[in-house]
């Protein structure tokens, strides 16, 4: 997956972010146009925003 796929975010970085909620592992997933870290464990989706996860449980989508 390259950079842009990415959303920006470093390898290594994907490699140590846990989920704040859980501490679940977070895979990277497309949404439309954007990016977004989907927690393994709890299912709660995080924004990425310009390259920067948004690591915040109250900007997280709900699993539906």
């Amino acid at each position: 997956m390259s950079a842009a796929e990415q959303g920006g975010i470093s390898p290594e970085l994907l490699a140590i972010i846990v989920c704040p909620s859980c501490k679940g592992e977070l895979a990277l997933t497309p949404a439309g146009e954007a990016v977004e870290l989907v927690c393994q464990g709890c299912g709660l989706a995080y924004p990425v925003r310009d390259g920067i996860p948004v690591l915040l449980v109250d900007e997280a989508r709900k699993p539906a």
